[in-house]
């Protein structure tokens, strides 16, 4: 059982903070009208990119302040995915009733930088999963697991990073079996890189998409979209997601920080 914290933990995370034992490291890609989102092959629809309507500007409509009304879907970007998105999740926590205490626990990493590097179809496998649990113990209750691929490179060029032909999208993700796996693992939800939490030819998977359909299907978060994995450490450092609390929403753009130990 998990001691309460008292205030000395709480200082001293603050003096550790000050004193840059700890580092903050923001993982969140910057959110702007060029944006990579998600593009569905049709007949499905697709959400739009962020946009900014100017409601003032330090001017007559306000002459000492300056605000925005902001345009873009729930799934844009750096963003949670709530159980409610996916059919399997349908009846679960809408994005403001995830309780937080789930949107703050301890980071494992799994790096596969050098296998995407030469398969951007590389999928996790439960072999893969197995290896790392038997490598660096089990996953801890409430882990955030972040799928480290080196994408985020990308980022800055919607057409590398959404990396598209004729048969679709290419970018790595889990397998079938692997989506299975974390379902029924310990922790709170999964992490990427890329521009969702499924791979890129998910959609022609059975069932279709199926880390959506296993991780939200078991009261799991997705996060995705994330960037700086590689000052992560594969373990010890915390992570904090904080997706906005859109009442009914089935995902939000969130601000993603991990604390670090120096």
């Amino acid at each position: 059982m998990t001691a309460p914290a008292t205030p000395s933990t709480l200082t001293s995370l603050l003096t550790e903070l000050a004193n840059g034992a700890i580092r903050v490291v923001d993982l969140t890609a910057p959110l702007s009208s060029t944006t990579p989102v998600l593009q569905l092959p049709a007949p499905f629809a697709n959400t739009i990119s962020l946009s900014l309507e100017p409601v003032s500007d330090f001017d007559a409509a306000g002459p000492g302040w300056g605000w925005n009304n902001i345009h873009t879907g729930e799934h844009t970007g750096t963003h949670v995915d709530a159980p409610a998105h996916w059919a399997t999740g349908r009846s679960g926590h809408t994005v403001d009733t995830i309780p937080p205490s789930r949107l703050v626990g301890p980071a494992v990493v799994l790096d596969f930088t050098a296998e995407v590097a030469s398969d951007p179809d590389f999928l996790l496998e439960p072999a893969h999963l197995e290896e790392f649990v038997a490598n660096n113990g089990p996953l801890p209750d409430n882990a955030w697991l972040v799928f480290r691929t080196g994408w985020s490179a990308r980022n800055q060029d919607a057409e590398a990073f959404l990396n598209a032909d004729d048969s679709g999208p290419h970018s790595p993700g889990v397998s079938v079996a692997g989506a299975q796996w974390l379902a029924e693992s310990a922790i709170s939800g999964f992490a990427v890189e890329t521009v969702g939490v499924d791979a890129g030819q998910a959609a022609a998977m059975e069932p279709m998409f199926p880390v959506h359909h296993h991780l939200l299907g078991a009261d799991k978060y997705g996060v995705t979209q994330l960037q700086n994995l590689d000052q992560l450490p594969v373990t010890g450092a915390v992570l904090v997601v904080s997706p906005l609390p859109i009442v009914g929403g089935t995902g939000s753009p969130a601000r993603v920080l991990a604390f670090v130990p120096a």
